[in-house]
This record gives structure tokens, sequence and C-alpha cells, in this order.
């Protein structure tokens, strides 16, 4: 009866909250205990546990009297179920640092971790990236959902899989979760991470001075982890001793487990058979993280430091940090040490004060013109062909998403930009917009291509 309840609960709150929001806080709770007194409601951490005190309590409260159960109080309770972490953006320092130290891994039975021990650990691995402690929104949630089924069925499930995205979404984090994981479920398991890099350097060293044992490193694992795959690219005799490795694990079920920044039929020069044993699996991108995720990222950072940041300074953060988690981290880490030096909060006008017009973690002084220009110079098209009435398909997508970087970029209105690239209705700049978006979700080479574009405005 509860489960029915509470099924018929999330779908009424499921229609009236974005899917983001739905995703990173509603999609692993459920009802435990209803009485005449009140509801107990589960939740996975104590993040979760204060954002619906604060945020979503009222929500809740009303969705229960639609299904006619009027509860005097709502209690929510914490539990374990190695399900996803979800942040909250508001949390006290106590219980910050009591879940900090939660989430800090053991070795073992009567060991301690430190915030000095090594942060390298069996296999390469990096003890500290785990599931409870990866932010999961709508950007990364299939990449999380793949990789928890990777980590409980190692070498049957998706075999190999393969993360691709930009720097800094969380694909390394998410590859040593898998790791950390089957080395704590499977005891005895032998996993091996490593980069592209040290793969080549090692195939070198074999080569040039015939060390042994190199074959025997790569081959004798059940779960090898290599990173930033593209550095791979274009070397020959690496990429043929990378096939026999691969053909070598994938045929005694071993999992095999890949990222890089671009998807295997993107990476040039890589070789055809290699390319088709990365895509005999899965293959995920991981794209930029939203506004919720980006919010949540900065909240549970802030509250591992023992730091409880207002909703305003980590809306103000999430608002005009959009490019990857790295440059996130980086500014909170900057806004904090900068407040503890100065003995100052870290609020928004400290925020604004520090970091100064940072939005998307560059410079401002980007103009319309310079846009349109660069978009123009990508696609190798003149300004006055962007601007003007063609309706070819080589002219129409670079023109939308000149619209859209105006858009994203500088935030103009629809009728500035319609009239930017010549247009007189401001319902084209309407539609353009919409359609790129839409298309940065589901395309990767209009994703590619409005990447590559933006970074260029702000190299």
């Amino acid at each position: 009866m509860h489960h029915a309840l509470w099924q018929s609960v999330l779908g009424e709150i499921e229609l009236s909250v974005s899917h983001a929001t739905f995703t990173t806080w509603f999609k692993n709770t459920e009802l435990v205990d209803q009485t005449d007194e009140g509801v107990v409601i589960a939740v996975p951490n104590i993040f979760a546990k204060k954002q619906f005190e604060v945020k979503f309590n009222d929500q809740i409260k009303g969705v229960l009297a639609k299904n006619g159960i009027t509860p005097k109080h709502i209690t929510y309770t914490i539990t374990t179920t190695g399900k996803k972490t979800r942040i909250n953006r508001e949390t006290t320092v106590s219980e910050a640092n009591q879940t900090a130290d939660s989430l800090l891994p053991s070795s073992g039975a009567g060991s301690t971790y430190t915030q000095n021990a090594p942060l390298v650990g069996a296999g390469g691995l990096n003890p500290r990236y785990t599931f409870d402690n990866f932010i999961v929104g709508s950007s990364n949630d299939l990449a999380y959902t793949a990789s928890q089924a990777v980590a409980e069925n190692p070498g049957i499930k998706y075999n190999p899989i393969y993360l691709y995205g930009g720097v800094g979404l969380g694909k390394t984090h998410l590859m040593q979760a898998i790791g950390n994981e089957i080395i704590k479920s499977q005891p005895g398991t032998r996993v091996l991470y490593i980069s592209s890099e040290t793969f080549v350097n090692e195939f070198l060293d074999y080569v040039r001075f015939k060390k042994k044992g190199f074959s025997d490193k790569y081959r004798n694992v059940d779960v090898l982890i290599v990173d930033d795959m593209q550095f791979i690219a274009g070397k020959e005799k690496t990429q043929e001793e990378f096939f026999h490795t691969f053909n070598h694990l994938h045929q005694n079920n071993k999992q095999i487990i890949i990222s890089s920044d671009k998807p295997p039929k993107s990476i040039p020069t890589l070789t055809e058979r290699l390319r088709s044993r990365f895509e005999m699996g899965m293959t995920i991108d991981v794209q930029m993280p939203d506004f919720e995720t980006r919010c949540a990222i900065l909240t549970a950072k802030a509250a591992l430091s023992g730091i409880e940041l207002g909703q305003d300074t980590v809306e103000y953060l999430a608002t005009n940090i959009k490019t990857n988690i790295r440059e996130l981290e980086g500014a909170l880490n900057q806004l904090l040490a900068y407040a503890e030096m100065r003995g100052v909060a870290p609020d928004v006008s400290t925020a604004e004060g520090l970091l100064g017009n940072v939005r998307h973690s560059r410079p401002q002084h980007i103009t319309s013109k310079q846009i349109i220009e660069r978009t123009a110079k990508h696609f190798q098209l003149r300004v006055d062909e962007v601007c003007s009435a063609k309706r070819d398909k080589h002219i129409v997508v670079p023109r939308q998403i000149a619209m859209y970087l105006l858009r994203s970029e500088l935030h103009l209105s629809f009728p500035k930009i319609a009239g930017e690239l010549g247009r007189k209705d401001h319902t084209t700049a309407i539609h353009s917009v919409e359609k790129i978006e839409k298309a940065i979700k589901l395309d990767f080479l209009i994703r590619e291509q409005v990447a590559s574009i933006r970074e260029k405005l702000y190299a």
C-alpha cells in the first residue's frame, strides 16, 4: 500500500517539476511508514533530508492531501541502499562534517583514512572516487546507471563500456568508482586503472629496452580501466598491442572500461578494427552538467569543507560557470580560500567582488559581431552569407548556431538576435535557439561544433 501511494505521489510531482529536479531529488525516495499522526519518507542521505525539509515539504504535503492523506507531520529518514547520492543545496556544518566523514573510504578493518593519506589505492585507483559521492543529474544519469550495472556484473554487462565527453565532466570519477565498487564487493578481483599515456610509455619501454612483464601486466587482470584513450590515436604499433590486449581480455570475459573526449568514430587515425571493438559494447556521452546538477556539486563540495553556502551564492556560481565541473570547483575553492584568508563570509557579494563578472569563467568582452564572425569562420562562410536570407542547409545551420550563441553567451533578447542576423521577425530567432538546444542533446556533431566555436571565442 505504501508503495502504491508513493508512486502516485511521485507521478504527480514529476508532472510539476523539471526532469532534472525529479531525477536529482525524488527518484530514489520511498514512503516507509504511514500513520494518523504522520508519514515517514526515506531519502538517500543527509543532504537530501535537509533539502526535503526546507524546500519540498509543503509540496509533498499538498500532493499527499490530494491523495486523501493529511499527516500532522512528515519525517524524513536516511536509508543506505547503495543508490545514487543526491546532494542538497542547504546543509548545516555539523551535518556536512558528519557526511564528509562517511564518504571517506576505509581500507579495511582497523584502518583509518585521513585527508593526508595517499590518494592512490589498489590498482592505481583513487579511493575517494565512489558512487556514493558522485553527483547525479540529467547530464550523466545514463552513464551513472550503466556504470553501476557494470560494477554489479563485470565482464557481463556492457563490455566494453566507453564513456566520452569534454574535460572535467566526471568520466574519471565514474570509471574509478566502478573499480572501487568491484574491489569492495568482490575482494581479490584484479583491477588496474591507467591512462592511455601510461600504456603508450610502458609499451615504448618494452620495445626499446626489452622490459619483461608488459603483456602479463595488462592481460592478467579482471578489470582494465583506461582513461583518455584519444592519446593512443596515430600510434600504430601501440594500437596493435592494445588491440591484442583488448581481444585477450574480452574473450576471457574480463571487463574493459574506456574513456575519451570523443566517440570512437570521431577519433582520427584510430584503426578501424580497434574502433569496432570500442563500439561493440556500450558507448555513452557524458554531457555538461545542468544548472541543478551544478548547484548540487557546489553545495556538496562546500559541505565537505565544513562550509554552508547560501542558496543565492550557490546559484550565482552555478549560473555563471557552465563549462565543466573542474572550473566550477576551482571557482568555489578560490571563493572559500579568499573568504577564509580575509575573514569574510563566502556570500554573493564576496563572490562578485572576487570573481568579478565571471560568467562562463571567461572574460565578458565578447560582442555580437565576434560571435557571428567566429561562427562564419568555423563553417568557412562569409559573414554576409550567414546574415543573408539564403535557405541553403550549409548556411541555415550556422545561422541557427550563431543565434543560439548570441542567446546563451550574451543573453540578448530574441528581437535583438533577429536584428543582428538581418531578420525582422523574432520568431525565427526563437525557433533557431530552440532547435539548437534540442540538437545539442541529441547530435554529437552539433554539440562539438558549438563547443568548438565557444572555446575559440574565449581563447
